[in-house]
């Protein structure tokens, strides 16, 4: 990658992925978009950004040409317990933007990165160390989207020979910016109310396992996969990654070795409890470990001490 184009790069993952980007590959050759413009965002004022609507092909090809873009980083999408209230959107956005970057880079001859998600699994997918090659009937129309997307990307890369790679990302959590509208969501949301309240009210129902993330793993991951050698990658798109295979009891007995009064309760959002249980509680990563050296860093434990610590400076929490 030498020139990269960022696509929903306000959002959890993007916001974050800007910043890694540019401080590999320097500030003027990683270009942040979006469909609206934040003055005081950090990504805003750091380096290029540009106004782009994934709907609008016309757009991402004038951006395309004008910084001569190598790689696209598709990032813009519609998430799980948002999609469910509005699953047209989410079609229009997720599929119908991810045709016209897949369009723009085939003209353009740029590689493309673009993420699916755990979510592309269903109740008939076997749930316990879900294999890389597997059923695949997701119960949500994000889950729905995604698969699709897995399925355009590998078109393009046997009908055109398009430089396409994904994985399939697990729930993402981030001391830096809040999540918007996932059903791993609580276990950002959390870690924020151990600091500020000593105890938190959960929308899963206890013993609802599913693989989690911590951000620094999330970022690294693009990277890697991204530079990997083309030739050792038999799936190219959707590999399976996680890190942790955490239940909401779990989030609370780690967050208990830094904060002991921390308290946890439940009240069950029975939609999103639906979509987590559609879910496997753990991912097998061995494709990923194999053809292009995924690993993680970060445990659960690991994860909870950076968070509470970086939240601390965040929230100017002193105690």
């Amino acid at each position: 990658m030498k020139k990269i184009l960022i696509t929903g790069a306000l959002g959890q993952i993007g916001s974050e992925l800007t910043t890694h980007l540019r401080n590999i590959y320097g500030k003027d050759n990683v270009i942040a978009s979006g469909r609206r413009i934040v003055e005081e965002s950090t990504i805003v004022q750091s380096g290029s950004y540009e106004l782009v609507d994934v709907l609008d092909p016309k757009q991402i090809d004038t951006v395309v040409k004008k910084y001569n873009i190598d790689s696209i980083i598709h990032l813009a999408a519609i998430l799980s317990a948002v999609g469910e209230s509005n699953p047209s959107a989410a079609w229009n956005i997720n599929i119908n933007g991810l045709y016209n970057v897949l369009e723009v880079a085939r003209e353009n001859k740029c590689a493309l990165f673009t993420p699916s998600s755990i979510a592309a699994f269903g109740k008939s997918s076997p749930l316990d160390n879900t294999p890389q090659d597997t059923v695949q009937r997701p119960e949500t129309i994000y889950g729905v989207t995604k698969v699709s997307g897995e399925l355009l990307c590998d078109y393009y890369h046997k009908k055109y020979g398009l430089d396409t790679r994904g994985v399939r990302y697990p729930g993402v959590i981030s001391y830096e910016t809040l999540p918007g509208g996932g059903t791993t969501d609580y276990a950002v949301h959390i870690y924020y109310e151990a600091l500020k309240r000593r105890k938190y009210t959960c929308f899963i129902q206890e013993g609802t396992y599913m693989d989690m993330m911590y951000m620094p793993d999330v970022l690294n991951c693009v990277v890697n996969l991204m530079e990997a050698d083309p030739s050792k990658l038999k799936h190219r798109n959707a590999f399976n990654v996680t890190s942790i295979s955490c239940a909401p009891e779990d989030f609370c007995n780690s967050i208990k070795k830094y904060i002991p009064d921390f308290q946890m309760d439940y009240d069950i959002d029975p939609i999103r409890q639906a979509i987590a249980e559609s879910w496997p509680n753990s991912m097998d990563c061995t494709a990923a470990k194999e053809e292009w050296g995924f690993s993680v860093k970060y445990n659960l434990d690991e994860m909870t001490k950076d968070m509470l610590e970086k939240l601390k400076m965040k929230l100017d929490i002193k105690a």
